[in-house]
């Protein structure tokens, strides 16, 4: 079964689209299926990141393969100066799919 890359994010999320972009590109540099899906909070609570109270933060990246579910990634993350590190965001996404 091949892998399959999923975004679970929300419109008002912050930097979801650029997120997507980077998901978009890896996922067909690995040939590897991509899926966003919008406002999962069933899917977020089931296999992602959730705080003390059950809530969870939005994007959040997973791969698929053969039934099970890893998380990759919550947010984007940040570099020493506490802005988003998109390449270290594509760095994760890519070695996920590899491996």
């Amino acid at each position: 079964m091949a892998k399959k890359l999923v975004l679970v994010t929300t419109d008002w999320a912050p930097f979801s689209g650029k997120l997507a972009r980077i998901c978009e590109e890896e996922a067909a540099k690995a040939g590897a299926e991509f899926e966003i899906r919008k406002d999962d909070w069933v899917y977020l609570t089931k296999h992602g990141e959730v705080d003390e109270l059950g809530g969870a933060d939005v994007p959040q990246v997973f791969v698929e393969e053969e039934g099970t579910v890893k998380h990759i990634l919550t947010r984007v993350p940040l570099d020493e100066r506490g802005k988003p590190n998109f390449e270290e965001a594509r760095r994760k996404i890519a070695e996920a799919l590899s491996g």
